[in-house]
């Protein structure tokens, strides 16, 4: 990807988002990034919609919908890759390793989950 949105600052939203993120406010993080993605006709919308899956993700494993978890995680990994490793200061690949991590601690236990493995959004300067 060469595309010069590449290395643009992060958008105020974008920031609002990543801070509901790692509060663990993951429908919040929806609602925020939702905007963003469907205001950006460029191809940087998928890195918003797929941080937004990721949030919504644990969203569902919070309310005990642990297949849609696992679902939203993988789709959301699928999304975020591609921009891996750093867009808009986003510290994708980081992301994409904690989501990966998380993804296999929901298949090796299924009664249960650390939210210490919980992702958190990272930014790079």
């Amino acid at each position: 990807m060469t595309s010069h949105w590449i290395d643009e600052p992060a958008p105020p939203l974008l920031l609002d988002a990543i801070a509901q993120f790692n509060r663990g406010e993951y429908f919040e993080q929806h609602e925020t990034l939702e905007a963003l993605w469907r205001a950006e006709p460029r191809e940087v919308r998928r890195l918003y919609q797929g941080i937004l899956q990721i949030g919504v993700a644990f969203h569902h494993l919070r309310r005990g919908n642990r297949a849609g978890a696992v679902r939203l995680l993988a789709r959301g990994l699928h999304g975020i890759e591609p921009f891996a490793p750093v867009c808009q200061q986003v510290d994708v690949a980081a992301l994409a390793a904690d989501a990966h991590r998380a993804l296999r601690a929901l298949a090796a236990d299924p009664a249960g989950f650390d939210w210490q493995l919980a992702p958190k959004v990272r930014l790079r300067a």
